[in-house]
């Protein structure tokens, strides 16, 4: 993976905040208050991004229960998924938009190990040519299952409401604006979106999106 930064250990992610707290001191002081960030890796493949599509619009609650129903039904793979249809989705607690997800992620035959070498832009690209498969799902992919360092989330509503406490801002960003914020922790950018979840789960005592 030639040119391409990821995010393996406790110690890129402490290289990340250390960084991210010399070039900007609401961030210096946010890290501050939360402490050592978590390290959020997950195994990449069709799994995280099926469960990265569970969490879409929902509490991390129902996403969790939602998924641990499809584990236990073993429906965490293509062929399973396809074999169930529509029929064994629902059972297992998928509403109808997201069970033609499923099928359309299961039928899609993305190459998940050829996704570690190509870069960041290249990623959100070939997974948002899955139906289902949203720019916000294919980043949070790319941070938590594949590692990349230097990609954001600026349209997850918790990120937004971080954004707004850490900086105190006057509106929660919208996501060009967060966005655009979020070009000032380039190369960490994956390292702020820890940061902006984690002081999010402090802040108000609950879990983001995902």
């Amino acid at each position: 993976m030639t040119g391409i930064r990821t995010i393996e250990t406790d110690a890129d992610i402490a290289e990340g905040a250390d960084w991210l707290a010399s070039q900007d001191p609401a961030l210096a002081h946010a890290i501050d208050l939360v402490g050592p960030l978590p390290l959020r890796r997950r195994p990449d493949g069709f799994a995280a991004v099926f469960n990265a599509i569970i969490g879409q619009q929902v509490s991390t609650a129902s996403a969790n229960a939602i998924w641990a129903r499809l584990e236990a039904a073993g429906l965490i793979a293509p062929g399973p998924v396809l074999a169930a249809g529509e029929v064994g989705l629902r059972a297992a607690g998928l509403s109808r938009q997201k069970i033609a997800y499923a099928l359309a992620l299961a039928e899609a035959g993305i190459d998940y190990e050829a996704l570690r070498r190509v870069p960041d832009g290249e990623v959100i690209k070939m997974l948002t040519a899955v139906k289902g498969v949203g720019v916000w799902t294919a980043e949070i992919y790319a941070m938590f299952a594949l590692g990349r360092c230097d990609v954001f989330a600026p349209g997850d509503l918790a990120l937004q409401e971080a954004a707004k406490l850490i900086y105190d801002l006057p509106a929660r960003p919208r996501e060009k604006e967060l966005r655009q914020m979020s070009e000032n922790w380039s190369p960490w950018r994956a390292v702020a979106a820890r940061l902006f979840f984690t002081y999010y789960r402090v802040a108000k005592g609950r879990e983001g999106i995902i």
